[in-house]
């Protein structure tokens, strides 16, 4: 019958032999994690100085402002002038806040719910239905927010050199309801995806049918390179304000993945309209964030060359980690038809893509034998992948030898996934 394989045919035979050494894998009793990009002990440790900052009685900034006390609500400016580099915008022009740059996106899109924003005519959440553009694949913290907050997610197909900005443009344009887009211009989760000068340009001059429209500019990787390049992009922020859409980009960044994951600080940059509403949203929720952890990391970092200095400390310990899994995917996995990888040049993920309609059973496979993988799905809108292709794998946080072993696992799983479909 068309579309069965005999037993003894060549398909059969190499899906027996398939699901013999998958079963040898899964009787090893692994217990290996490729969920998250979270930095591993070894890069924590690169920061643990940190941990005796600012030290005894040294609790005094600039200016005279005592760190232990409320106030400073845009944060220290020694703080500010560090990161202004990262940011590409004047110290003026930024904020420091505590450790999750998440927590800044989710609170910005709230204050725009709630009181619009400084361009908003009325609240966001007065306007009728809100929609998003989400360049997919991409990451699902950003949906997740979006889901939460009822905000219609409209896919927006990510290509090599970032968004298909002809969709873009066309959607922005036709639709009042869309007030936003979530962007990582650098080294995209899950792709690694660059967005190119070209790209940056159009976003920052295209029409928007929304007066109040806002790119979410969540540049989180801008310092994560991992190779010697170190890639850079055009500055929104100015391209932007050229075009007269001054307001346009929200930018944010962290330390996160700089310095200590769970003790960082978080990173604001937009026009001197968008930093006056968001301290004006901020002041009834909080009376300043944590100076001490401010100060301790301006002592800590110095100046922008320590910080590319340390991020050349994280790409000796984590880079090896990706080029194992690239071998070993190049190895197994290169003439398996429908599958293909992405080589990022930094960031901290690497997007695989199956043959159609096997993501879920990968990992579902990769699950039993041991390695726990993102849920297929993440990657897109409400977590579902039409194509049921795309996997994040995430080689950061193991040893480089449990990477090895998960690559090894992951590709056996795609293998007798694609086998099993084939039969």
């Amino acid at each position: 019958m068309t579309g069965f394989a005999s037993p003894s045919s060549p398909v059969a035979g190499q899906l027996r032999e398939l699901q013999q050494n998958y079963d040898a894998f899964k009787a090893k009793g692994l217990k290996l994690n490729l969920t998250r990009g979270k930095p591993a002990a070894a890069q924590l440790e690169l920061s643990q100085e940190l941990l005796a900052l600012p030290g005894k009685g040294k609790y005094m900034a600039e200016g005279g402002t005592d760190c232990r006390n409320y106030g400073v609500l845009q944060g220290l400016a020694e703080a500010r002038r560090l990161f202004a580099g990262m940011l590409g915008a004047p110290a003026e022009q930024v904020v420091v806040a505590n450790n999750s740059s998440l927590a800044l996106m989710h609170d910005c899109i709230t204050y725009a719910l709630l009181k619009g924003t400084c361009d908003s005519a009325a609240p966001w959440s007065k306007q009728g239905e809100i929609a998003f553009l989400c360049p997919t694949p991409g990451y699902d913290r950003h949906f997740k927010i979006c889901e939460d907050y009822g905000i219609r997610m409209i896919p927006v197909a990510m290509r090599e050199d970032g968004p298909d900005m002809e969709e873009v443009e066309r959607l922005v344009a036709g639709d009042a309801a869309i007030k936003g887009m979530w962007c990582m211009p650098k080294y995209s989760n899950p792709t690694g995806t660059t967005y190119s000068d070209a790209v940056i340009a159009r976003l920052a001059a295209m029409k928007t049918a929304a007066p109040d429209f806002r790119l979410f500019w969540d540049n989180a990787y801008g310092v994560h390179h991992l190779t010697d390049e170190r890639v850079e992009i055009a500055n929104m922020l100015e391209l932007s304000a050229r075009h007269g859409n001054a307001n346009r980009a929200f930018v944010f960044a962290s330390t996160s993945k700089i310095t200590i994951a769970g003790a960082g600080l978080a990173l604001f940059a937009g026009s001197k309209e968008n930093v006056k509403w968001l301290l004006g949203r901020m002041t009834p929720r909080t009376i300043g964030p944590d100076k001490l952890n401010q100060l301790r990391h301006v002592l800590f970092l110095k100046n922008e060359a320590g910080i590319l200095e340390l991020m050349d400390r994280h790409r000796a310990l984590i880079a090896p980690k990706f080029w194992k899994v690239l071998q070993i995917f190049a190895g197994a996995l290169a003439q398996v038809p429908g599958v293909s990888w992405t080589r990022p040049k930094g960031g901290y993920f690497i997007s695989l893509e199956v043959p159609k309609g096997c993501a879920r059973r990968v990992v579902a496979l990769a699950q039993e034998a041991g390695i726990e993988l993102t849920p297929a799905g993440a990657t897109h809108p409400y977590g579902k992948d039409p194509e049921d292709r795309t996997i994040r794998i995430a080689p950061t946080f193991p040893e480089l030898e449990e990477v090895a072993l998960a690559a090894e696992g992951v590709a056996l799983c795609v293998l007798l996934a694609a086998a099993e479909k084939a039969v």
